[in-house]
């Protein structure tokens, strides 16, 4: 993806603000051998771009003044109840230097799956993304993960997903192999309807009559 920067010369919170009222927002590009610049983006086209799933997780293209580098979305400040994003954080990438960045999952296959098709069971999908570290070249933009093979009583965990060739995943904590996605049983409540005697006489077989009850033997003298 491309996104167009400006070079932004003032700087402070004031100059900001009057930025944002012309319709730009305040941003900065860091990270390599070259100092941060100060530059600015048009608001209306980055605020649809936030929208876009592939902003978030693939490497852009950023031209300043006629010069193209490849840049991640690192940061993003957004005003907390207007539609106006604050400031943006973007961090220039390195060819040679691998990349610490979240993928999102995107899940196929369960409604082929024996547990969502016939067992009652739903996919609850614990994870919707993952932390991995691959070389610039290698991000992808998603990860597929394939829940055709989920049975009643199982789960998926990070090392059952196929990551792409060059990708690693990375974990925190102790736990290094969480849980992805996990099957649960969807319990059907049962209805009972008490019969009412209009249809109990309907579920009874047609041409037969209610049997009379026997007479009572007559009293001995």
């Amino acid at each position: 993806m491309k996104i167009v920067a400006f070079e932004r010369a003032m700087q402070g919170t004031g100059a900001s603000r009057r930025l944002r009222i012309t319709g730009r927002t305040p941003a900065i590009v860091y990270g390599g051998v070259t100092p941060p610049q100060m530059v600015e983006v048009d608001h209306n086209a980055l605020w649809h771009a936030l929208k876009k799933e592939a902003f978030h997780s693939s490497i852009l293209d950023m031209d300043i003044a006629g010069t193209e580098q490849k840049v991640l979305l690192r940061d993003v400040q957004v005003h907390p109840f207007k539609q106006l994003v604050l400031h943006v954080d973007f961090q220039r990438v390195d060819a040679t230097t691998k990349l610490h960045m979240k993928v999102p999952l995107h899940f196929v296959g369960d409604d082929e799956s024996v547990a969502i098709k016939s067992e009652g069971c739903i996919a609850n999908h614990v994870l919707s993304e993952i932390d991995v570290l691959c070389l610039p070249a290698d991000l992808p933009e998603f990860i597929k993960v394939d829940l055709s093979g989920l049975r009643k009583g199982s789960s998926l965990h990070l090392q059952d997903i196929a990551l792409p060739k060059g990708v690693k995943a990375s974990t925190r904590g102790s736990n290094k192999n969480p849980v992805v996605v996990s099957v649960v049983v969807v319990a059907a409540a049962e209805v009972i309807v008490e019969a009412t005697p209009a249809a109990a006489a309907a579920a009874k077989p047609a041409g037969k009559a209610d049997a009379k009850p026997a007479a009572k033997p007559a009293a001995k003298k």
